[in-house]
């Protein structure tokens, strides 16, 4: 069966992170509170957050910029973590010896991570309300409209 290729949409550039050394539970925890903000906004809140998974994804959204500002042209500024996304890796199985000549199992989890930046350069900014969910687009909502009681 062949593998279907991810057709690269123009404005969109990627960094993938492969076997990082870290569960992707944990990894989940960090990748909700950056995706859908600006590159700025994200290399702070990264600096900031106290856990360790952190400077993996620092690297990665850092490697995303720099493909996307030498690769396409895109002008960091403007570019929004679209989408963020991590999978679980193989996990590396150790022994440890213990008391008796027994031995107990060490598993070291790793994960896969992958970072889309988006120029948002190329939207207006009526259509570009925010990338997190599709369906959080601005509406017109009239609470109080007078052809309701009438």
């Amino acid at each position: 069966m062949p593998k279907k290729r991810n057709k690269n949409r123009y404005g969109e550039v990627y960094a993938l992170g492969q076997y990082i050394s870290m569960s992707a539970h944990k990894a989940r925890r960090v990748i909700d509170q950056i995706r859908g903000r600006s590159y700025e906004e994200t290399l702070m809140i990264l600096e900031l957050m106290p856990y360790r998974v952190g400077y993996p994804f620092f690297k990665l959204i850092y490697s995303a910029a720099a493909n996307a500002s030498h690769n396409m042209g895109f002008n960091e500024a403007s570019l929004v973590i679209s989408k963020a996304e991590v999978n679980e890796g193989t996990t590396m199985k150790k022994l440890k010896p213990r008391a008796r000549g027994r031995s107990y199992a060490i598993k070291r989890p790793t994960c896969h991570i992958r970072i889309v930046l988006k120029d948002t350069s190329f939207y207006e900014e009526e259509d570009f309300f925010c990338l997190k969910k599709s369906e959080w687009k601005k509406e017109e909502v009239h609470r109080y409209d007078i052809s309701l009681y009438v």
